[in-house]
């Protein structure tokens, strides 16, 4: 499974080598085109020279992480988050610092040496370090440095129909488009792998630019809060019923032809679809649709839950589903063009 490798690999933004590496050998037999721009975003490219609209698939490969910010007398690590984590999922977890993936684990004063008062208090970043079992600094400098990035040294595993592990906004989006490349399309396609969309979509925008689609479609892992403790109105999006479409986020208002277009398909072909009911976040296709004079432009996302921790669970099937009815769409376009009124 794509996934599995994908989730596990390393690729904070800015720091995307080892996931870029991965998707290119996996795209390269099926496309006929792959290069990378100066940014680091990947294209693989099918059916350059067909008649007819060119379409976008966009999916972003970089993932929320931390940095190493210092290097403290004691050999225990300072980080600051890279994109937007949590810090009150990130105790006690492992994680894989730099190139060489040394082991450590996120760790704060333990419970029974604090204060009443301070039990009661939410955890910050200036409370956590990472201990990496040096005794001092001059022995963790031999193996991490100021700078190095850290991923959450999670391990990929299936329950049921159910996907557990690291990444998937938008390690899901990224399998999506590797299965995509397998198609075969009657128009030209472009897949889009881009680079740090976590740390404010910094990679869409050049891609866009580059391609000058005629429509794109943004590929996502999203926000699912479909457990106990949430309101059903709040729920976001559910799992196990199908990919979910924005209609708006913070980023953009995804084009009303293109969405209409993917429910009418949906129902065509009797696959599940939900609407992300909250409109927080942003995705790529707030700098794709305003790229150039503009690009007819939508999010289709699989639900997970946890997003943006150390470990996310999401639905197998609505990944699958989310991968076919990308398929049908292009092929709509290919067939219909793009009047998307």
């Amino acid at each position: 499974m794509f996934l599995k490798e994908l989730s596990e690999a390393s690729g904070i933004s800015s720091r995307e080598q080892e996931i870029r590496d991965l998707i290119r050998e996996y795209v390269k037999p099926n496309v006929d085109e792959v290069f990378t721009d100066s940014l680091g975003n990947l294209y693989a490219v099918k059916g350059k020279d067909k008649v007819g609209p060119k379409v976008m698939l966009a999916a972003h490969m970089d993932e929320v992480g931390l940095m190493i910010t210092n290097i403290e007398k004691n050999g225990l690590l300072r980080f600051s988050p890279v994109g937007g984590v949590d810090p009150r999922v990130l105790v006690s977890k492992p994680v894989a610092i730099g190139k060489n993936k040394v082991i450590g684990v996120i760790g704060a004063k333990a419970i029974h040496l604090q204060r009443p008062e301070e039990r009661s208090q939410v955890l910050g970043y200036d409370d956590l370090y990472i201990d990496i079992g040096a005794s001092d600094d001059e022995e963790a400098k031999k193996l991490v440095k100021t700078g190095d990035v850290v991923v959450f040294a999670t391990k990929f595993q299936e329950l049921g129909d159910l996907l557990l592990g690291k990444a998937f906004d938008d390690r899901a989006g990224c399998t999506a488009l590797i299965e995509l490349t397998k198609c075969e399309f009657a128009c030209p396609v472009y897949f889009v792998f881009t680079v740090q969309e976590e740390v404010g979509l910094r990679g869409a925008g050049p891609a866009s630019y580059r391609v000058a689609p005629d429509v794109a479609l943004v590929l996502e892992g999203t926000t699912a809060s479909d457990v106990g403790e949430t309101d059903e109105a709040n729920y976001s999006t559910t799992l196990g019923e199908g990919p979910a479409v924005t209609i708006m986020d913070r980023s953009v208002i995804s084009h009303p032809g293109v969405v209409s277009m993917l429910f009418k398909l949906a129902r065509e072909n009797g696959i599940p679809l939900q609407m992300k009911r909250t409109i927080t976040g942003g995705t790529d296709a707030g700098k794709i649709s305003l790229s150039r004079g503009g690009v007819p432009t939508a999010v289709m996302a699989v639900p997970c839950r946890y997003i943006h921790s150390p470990v996310t669970v999401m639905n197998y099937n609505d990944l699958q589903h989310m991968v076919k009815l990308a398929e049908i769409f292009v092929q709509e376009i290919a067939q219909k063009g793009v009047e998307l009124s």
